[in-house]
């Protein structure tokens, strides 16, 4: 499945998803019967929704060829989380410690790595690339203490880590308004932006005229 198709494959899921959710709000209005059943559906095409923008996300920048390794691993947590909280959802409640921390971490890692994939697809002039940088600091630093809290069953009512996350969620959260504007400011690619775009179009044209001549060789092998 190339990017193409991955990132339609999320719109689609993600269309399909907020549809039946509405529908299933609108039969529970009307016919007035939410019980156990009706809200365990819902909670799956809810989360099928989180699901699909997450994915959403990452492969909008796999598309760009800029990096794989960020969202493949956004995509594969995005997936393992959906499935576990379909689990949570139909079986019930679950006590196993390991199944709980493996729901958490790859929701959180789902997000973490979604969030950094939105933040990479803005081209940033020279001048504001550091925001990029600071933004994958501090979400690295803070997706590592909250792992950290969920896998050392760590109390983060303690006051100093309290305010260290405090103050992370603070920078993340200010460095992902603020990216969007430096990319407006950015304005046109930059010199080394627009080589390295000529560069990737040769070699994508270089892999055409490859297959096409590979294609010319079998058809004159067949007709031969």
């Amino acid at each position: 499945m190339n990017n193409l198709n991955l990132k339609k494959f999320f719109l689609y899921l993600l269309i399909a998803s907020i549809a039946f959710s509405a529908l299933v709000g609108i039969a529970a209005i009307l016919f007035g019967n939410f019980g156990e059943f009706e809200t365990k559906v819902l909670l799956t095409a809810l989360t099928v929704t989180v699901t699909s923008i997450l994915g959403l996300a990452c492969g909008a920048f796999l598309e760009t060829d800029r990096g794989k390794i960020l969202p493949i691993a956004g995509i594969f947590c995005a997936i393992l989380s959906a499935i576990l909280w379909f689990v949570l959802i139909w079986v019930g409640t679950v006590r196993e410690d390991l199944f709980v921390k493996t729901l958490m971490s790859a929701t959180l890692l789902a997000a973490s790595c979604s969030l950094l994939s939105l933040l990479s697809i803005a081209k940033l002039a020279k001048k504001f690339i550091w925001s990029h940088y600071a933004a994958c600091g501090a979400v690295g630093i803070l997706t590592g203490i909250l792992l950290f809290i969920i896998w050392m069953n760590f109390d983060p009512s303690d006051n100093w880590l309290a305010r260290v996350i405090g103050v992370l969620s603070i920078v993340v959260a200010a460095l992902t308004v603020v990216t969007p504007v430096f990319h407006w400011l950015s304005g046109k690619p930059e010199t080394e932006d627009i080589d390295a775009e000529i560069a990737r179009l040769k070699l994508r044209i270089e892999e055409l005229e490859d297959r096409k001549r590979a294609s010319t060789g079998d058809s004159g092998n067949a007709s031969e």
